[in-house]
């Protein structure tokens, strides 16, 4: 596909997005059984060009002066692949594959349009009915932590240490020029491409070896500072696909129980090849019992209740940047219900003087410290660890200056420490 096919098949993508309100990577593996002459190179293209477009929804709208597929794209072209207008242009050829061409309208909006005049959820590109659990979170920095939730995220890598160390990790993957992260001694980082697209890690040596795992540093910062220690039993309530749980067994170094449980059997499927391919030896898959977990032989046995709480997700924008235009508020009311839930029963599964370490995805204080205020103002026995003492204690004290508005818990964002939005807080159960 030519460059002009590519962003006329991005605009119809954007426009079937519009229209059946569902996720972009339903859409995007739709467009691609229909368009079985697109290669491989084209439908990676396409997703970055629809993301990348995502990303900026409001602020394109507010500068093209509508809302239609084709008007943010134009905007995505010239605000997140710093396209000039004249490129824009030659791109807009109006035959067969290509978009049609420039209206002077647009030319004059591309030229010259800007958010200068427009309200924050605007220019920092998130839901208008948002603003005020933001304002909460970030006060008058809420503009720059949401334009760097407008970022592409970089593709970050944990090394295993089962099987290697960082310089090993670094020299097998030379050629992709990766770096050592800011904050996780255990992590890499590998440069993003010019047009978003990211490299196939999957396909290394490095990687099939069990070398590496492909992981958010926000998210190995938050599996250190868990505290786990090895020996201990831990249960990692939400383990999902298993990236938590085998980063806590690299941490515990296979030695002590980690058992990894779910509600959904599908969601856990994944689980056991990882495991096979890390060299982990001290993680038991806990398989759901219809819809219960297949956990209540743990109750008061753990020493630590690792919560992956089931969240809105708002912390991921960078990675999946069509799900912030299609949270509402039933979405949120939902998940802290299921907060409410799990926090429940983590709070059965641990050990008097044991841990429950509670973490989410999200920016949102309602999800965050207002769920952990709520969780020990209640008829449980917990005293929360300051969150000061959690980063040091984990090694890392330059996280400290991190406390999230409640001051119950450390907030990771992308403006902040470069990663995901991660929240984190640690509870020890008194008696």
């Amino acid at each position: 596909m030519t460059p002009s096919a590519r962003i006329s098949a991005a605009i119809e993508i954007l426009a079937d997005l519009e229209l059946r309100k569902r996720p972009a990577s339903e859409a995007l593996r739709d467009w691609g059984l229909s368009h079985r002459f697109a290669g491989s190179g084209d439908r990676a293209a396409l997703a970055s060009l629809v993301y990348d477009t995502m990303r900026k929804r409001n602020s394109s709208s507010w500068v093209m002066g509508n809302d239609t597929p084709r008007a943010v794209m134009l905007c995505a072209l010239r605000d997140i692949r710093g396209m000039s207008v004249e490129e824009i242009e030659t791109l807009c050829g109006g035959d067969r594959f290509s978009p049609e061409p420039l209206t002077q309208d647009e030319r004059e909006r591309l030229t010259s349009g800007n958010t200068q005049d427009a309200p924050s959820h605007i220019i920092a590109n998130y839901p208008e009915w948002l603003e005020p659990a933001l304002v909460h979170a970030f006060g008058d920095a809420r503009e720059a932590e949401l334009q760097a939730m407008c970022m592409r995220a970089p593709m970050d890598l944990r090394v295993n240490t089962l099987k290697a160390i960082r310089p090993a990790a670094i020299a097998a993957l030379s050629h992709f020029h990766p770096d050592a992260t800011p904050h996780s001694p255990i992590g890499l980082r590998v440069p993003a491409r010019a047009d978003g697209r990211s490299p196939s890690i999957q396909a290394e040596p490095a990687f099939l070896k069990g070398l590496i795992e492909i992981q958010d540093e926000g998210s190995q910062l938050v599996s250190l500072m868990s505290g786990a220690q090895p020996g201990e039993q831990i249960l990692d309530l939400c383990a999902g696909g298993g990236g938590k749980a085998l980063a806590l067994a690299a941490i515990t170094n296979n030695k002590g129980q980690i058992f990894a449980a779910d509600n959904d059997a599908r969601r856990l499927a994944p689980i056991h090849d990882r495991l096979t391919r890390a060299g982990v030896r001290n993680v038991q898959v806990r398989t759901p019992q219809g819809k219960s977990m297949a956990i209540g032989d743990l109750n008061g046995k753990m020493d630590m209740v690792l919560v992956d709480a089931p969240c809105t997700g708002t912390g991921t924008w960078r990675r999946n940047a069509d799900a912030k235009w299609r949270i509402r508020p039933g979405s949120l009311d939902a998940r802290l219900k299921d907060q409410r839930d799990v926090l429940d029963l983590a709070a059965k599964s641990v050990r008097i003087g044991g841990r429950i370490v509670y973490i989410t995805c999200s920016l949102l204080p309602e999800e965050n410290g207002d769920q952990i205020k709520d969780f020990v103002n209640g008829e449980h026995d917990f005293a929360v660890m300051p969150p000061a003492d959690v980063a040091t204690k984990a090694g890392l004290p330059q996280l400290a200056q991190y406390t999230d508005v409640s001051g119950l818990g450390i907030l990771l964002t992308p403006y902040r420490t470069g990663t995901d939005g991660f929240f984190i807080s640690i509870l020890t159960r008194q008696s």
